[in-house]
């Protein structure tokens, strides 16, 4: 073997040494709200299965302290380094203040709504046809959650709360009718409040997302991200993931035994890759997946 052969071999063992050896990169993620939230555990787990498909070295934890929705995206915004990336849904003013990564992570499945009544009121949107119908009943959400602008722009009577667990509290209370959940929280959300009831009527539906969001300074962040996203896309692993974790609920939530009331989301922007088919959740993809 020649001398320029062996130099050129010890380079390419020691490049490979010193990559085996690199320390991973360390990725912040807001830990949840409350102790039994789970929210964010697909987030965490879609994440990480993106970064692992990047071509980086990647490590994701959880930010010491657990963060309100709003307070995530403040420090994220600000920079601070206590988190470095937010899973959450989209708005035309969240992607002016932080990078989006436009591909859905729960392929569009927040935008599928679902009611939680009182356990003794469980019949109360037996009669629901049409949006005027919902005007009649008083709901809440988040008051920084997209959901509020979406809901109220088609009339319906929306109060803000300030913390996530007092939805629950509104609601039992008496305070409001009733709350539209998503299909992929409203499971273990009811499961946790024996008092309230999965309506079975009804699912409204607009069109949303939520994305991946980083610091604006932080493109290399949410490049591999995508790049890794993309990745799972391609080969099926995204795919396995979403119903790893949902099929399940979309099994219960019988879709095609409720009437679907249909919303416009006013906070989408031009950039919403609703063009992407493969990107978004449809009744249909329930054929597929019995």
């Amino acid at each position: 073997m020649s001398i320029l052969r062996r130099l050129l071999c010890v380079c390419l063992l020691s490049a490979a040494a010193v990559a085996a050896l690199a320390e991973p990169i360390v990725v912040r993620y807001p830990r949840a709200e409350s102790i039994d939230d789970e929210r964010g555990e697909y987030g965490q787990a879609l994440l990480e299965l993106a970064l692992a498909k990047s071509g980086g070295v990647y490590r994701v934890e959880l930010s010491p302290t657990r963060m309100q929705q709003n307070r995530a995206l403040v420090e994220l915004q600000s920079g601070s380094g206590r988190i470095d990336i937010v899973g959450t849904m989209t708005s035309a003013e969240r992607e002016e203040a932080l990078l989006p990564v436009r591909i859905p992570m729960t392929r569009g499945l927040i935008g599928w709504r679902i009611g939680l009544v009182r356990a003794d009121h469980k019949d109360l949107l037996r009669d629901v046809r049409t949006v005027d119908d919902l005007k009649r009943y008083t709901t809440a959400q988040g008051h920084d959650w997209p959901d509020v602008q979406i809901l109220r722009h088609s009339g319906l009577k929306v109060h803000p709360v300030a913390v996530y667990s007092g939805l629950f509290g509104m609601l039992n209370a008496g305070r409001i009718d009733w709350a539209p959940r998503s299909a992929n929280e409203i499971w273990a959300e009811a499961a946790r409040h024996p008092e309230l009831a999965i309506d079975p009527y009804i699912v409204i539906h607009y069109p949303t997302a939520d994305y991946f969001f980083v610091n604006r300074n932080n493109p290399a962040l949410a490049e591999a991200v995508r790049t890794g996203l993309e990745a799972a896309l391609a080969d099926g692993s995204f795919e396995q993931l979403f119903y790893l974790h949902y099929g399940r609920l979309l099994r219960n939530a019988r879709f095609e035994h409720r009437l679907v009331i249909n919303l416009p989301n006013p906070l989408l922007t031009p950039q919403t890759p609703l063009n992407r088919k493969e990107l978004w959740f449809t009744l249909d993809d329930l054929k597929r997946y019995p």
